[in-house]
């Protein structure tokens, strides 16, 4: 009952999102004489596609960051913490240089090679050290994300593509239209299997050993889930830009209230992605208007000041 009072609630942020912005699309223009064709082009053309880009993507960046964060035993783990995000930059960067003309599924392919790559290089690093406090893990994940950023920001100094590579990183929905968003259905698609297999990543969670002794293949589980989060990351990167922290905020914020069982958890997780975005969004298109705040900005405060939460909190335990 409270689920579908939730998924109620985020139809509401839904409708509430499709009439705000700079041109008037209202019920009044939506039905009137002389500008009803125009908000009816706007509404169908810019703020639906919009509004469900924005759910699409909430949705599919926080059950990476939950899947992220099982996988390898770390709270303060998801895409933008352990170099997955920066690795498909890199891969966009790559096809930018080498095959600008690519189709959009194509970008997305090598986007989500650099991705899982740079996943799978972060996870191999984590084997190697010692880890003696939860914090060293996100510590590792920001490092190897800067390297991967520097090297991006090297090629794309020398290729002079700064300023097109800001304006495809950043986290901003101001330039979804019909037939640009499309990409994010993949994400949906691939939010429902890890839903389906959310039993099996809880197992993974567990360590090898004991997945291993309920007869469950490790290796296999750990690949399905980092190439779940890899493919979800690129499709996000590749129509939207970087959608910061997401996956560390409404991961962490469910678990707190309702435990760590994935398959409970993971529809409130989506859903509570979702809203989150929808809400940035609103406010990123009201709190300066007629300008906007993207909402990787927005997310990348929030997510920030949650961050310092969760180690101060951790810090606070641990004493």
């Amino acid at each position: 009952m409270k689920l579908i009072a939730a998924t109620c609630l985020l139809i509401v942020l839904a409708l509430i999102s499709l009439f705000i912005g700079v041109s008037d699309v209202s019920l009044q223009s939506l039905f009137g004489d002389e500008t009803a064709r125009r908000a009816q082009f706007v509404l169908v053309e810019t703020r639906i596609p919009r509004t469900l880009a924005l759910i699409l993507a909430g949705a599919g960046m926080a059950v990476s960051g939950t899947i992220m964060q099982i996988l390898a035993r770390n709270r303060f783990v998801e895409p933008s913490t352990a170099g997955t995000v920066d690795s498909a930059s890199l891969g966009i960067l790559t096809v930018m240089i080498l095959a600008p003309g690519l189709p959009v599924f194509g970008k997305m392919l090598v986007a989500t090679s650099f991705a899982l790559a740079g996943t799978a290089l972060f996870m191999l690093i984590l084997r190697q050290i010692p880890l003696r406090s939860p914090v060293i893990v996100p510590l590792v994940g920001i490092m190897l994300g800067g390297v991967i950023s520097a090297i991006t920001t090297f090629f794309a100094y020398r290729f002079d593509l700064l300023q097109s590579m800001g304006a495809w990183t950043t986290g901003d929905f101001s330039a979804v239209l019909r037939g640009r968003y499309e990409l994010l259905w993949l994400s949906f698609g691939l939010t429902v299997a890890a839903y389906i297999a959310a039993d099996r990543f809880t197992v993974a969670g567990m360590g090898e050993a004991f997945t291993t002794n309920l007869g469950l293949n490790y290796r296999r589980v750990m690949t399905l889930g980092l190439t779940i989060v890899a493919m979800v990351t690129a499709c996000v990167v590749t129509t939207v830009g970087i959608v910061p922290f997401l996956g560390l905020i409404v991961p962490n914020v469910v678990s707190m209230v309702m435990g760590d069982s994935m398959r409970r958890s993971l529809p409130w997780i989506a859903l509570l992605g979702a809203g989150l975005v929808l809400i940035c969004d609103m406010i990123g298109r009201t709190i300066n208007a007629p300008y906007e705040i993207p909402v990787g900005t927005i997310l990348g405060v929030l997510g920030s000041a949650f961050f310092l939460y969760l180690v101060l909190r951790k810090s606070a335990r641990g004493a």
